[in-house]
């Protein structure tokens, strides 16, 4: 049976600023009117970053705009949210995130089953350079896929 995910929001800046090693997935502990919020597509994840306090894992700089029927039940857009993750992977975490030069950051935001899932990367960071080697790899390819098209 395939999953049926939902995909509410995408990083696609740290795609092209970071190196992704690996991927996670984890859950995320919403208060009541950023669920309905969310739903609405009105989350922006481009500056979040995730980190790692006293054995549990928050992420930081996520904004979920405020639900315009919420009134009073409203919540901050920004606050630190926390991440659910199995104990010994926020441990595992914790050791390569300690070394230099590695970070967290949320690649994407998603539904699966109606559970809000956010799909977490420990990333390093590119150089100048290499930004350049990928968008000069990218062009080559693409005349690539043009010249055995027929089209110059």
């Amino acid at each position: 049976m395939a999953e049926d995910i939902k995909v509410v929001a995408t990083n696609r800046k740290a795609r092209h600023d970071f190196h992704i090693i690996e991927t996670y997935e984890a859950g995320i502990k919403l208060q009541g009117t950023e669920v309905k919020s969310v739903r609405l597509g009105r989350v922006n994840i481009k500056d979040s970053f995730a980190k790692i306090e006293d054995g549990e894992i928050f992420l930081y700089n996520m904004h979920i705009s405020p639900y315009e029927f919420g009134n009073r039940f409203n919540h901050d857009p920004e606050r630190k949210r926390k991440l659910l993750m199995h104990k010994h992977e926020i441990r595992r975490l914790y050791g390569k995130v300690r070394e230099r030069g590695f970070s967290l950051v949320p690649l994407r935001l998603y539904f699966r089953r109606n559970w809000l899932k956010v799909e977490l990367a420990l990333v390093k960071g590119k150089k100048l350079y290499d930004k350049r080697e990928d968008i000069a790899k990218r062009t080559a390819q693409r005349q690539i896929d043009r010249a055995l098209r027929g089209r110059y």
